[in-house]
């Protein structure tokens, strides 16, 4: 690794993007609201989406097809549109304790939601988080050394962003299982439900409207 980057450039890169992944956002925010929902470990369908969405966003910003995104604005709002729908939607069923995702004391199984869909949502969270690609677009490319080979450079930084957020993710997850078991102690599971369902509603008005 030190030979296709410098460890100069890593004293400063690994700070920076963790700092950049461990910033509140919609990304994170679903995160705690899934932790809190359905758990940590179910969570990871929907963090490997968002660590496969957050490559894809950050290749693109690195080799220029992020011009594509800004030819075709409409194609992104669109999608930013739908997600932010359904988000929003799931946290309406939630505050109200209904639907497959609405927490339940009265049995292990706390949620029915495919692991498909929240892998779809982790996905779509984090492509069409303009959050996410204005911070790759104006960070990642000072990184890139333009005298050396762009695809070992870029494999070895997204490898690392990818590390940072799924570190991030989990923090975030486990933070908001822990609220769940404190709550749940309390008997508070409608309290519960609507805190979940009042963070992923506000994630999809953020996406719908960011």
């Amino acid at each position: 690794m030190s030979g296709i980057i410098s460890s100069s450039v890593l004293a400063v890169f690994v700070p920076t993007f963790f700092m950049v992944s461990l910033t509140p956002g919609m990304c994170m925010t679903l995160a705690m609201t899934l932790g809190i929902s359905i758990g940590v470990r179910r969570s990871l369908w929907m963090m490997i989406g968002e660590l496969l969405g957050v490559g894809l966003v950050a290749t693109a910003a690195a080799t220029g097809v992020a011009s594509v995104m800004l030819t075709y604005p409409e194609m992104f709002v669109a999608l930013k549109l739908l997600g932010g729908a359904y988000l929003a939607w799931l946290g309406l069923q939630m505050w109200r304790s209904q639907g497959s995702m609405a927490i339940s004391l009265d049995t292990e199984a706390s949620a029915a939601i495919s692991p498909k869909a929240l892998f779809m949502q982790g996905l779509v969270t984090a492509i069409a988080n303009p959050k996410g690609w204005a911070f790759f677009i104006a960070l990642l490319p000072p990184f890139l050394n333009p005298d050396s080979a762009l695809l070992p450079q870029l494999s070895v930084l997204i490898a690392i962003i990818l590390s940072l957020e799924l570190l991030c993710m989990l923090i975030y997850a486990t933070g908001g299982k822990t609220l769940r078991a404190l709550l749940a102690k309390e008997g508070s599971v409608v309290v519960l439900n609507r805190i979940a369902g009042t963070m992923m509603l506000g994630v999809g008005v953020w996406l719908a409207l960011g």
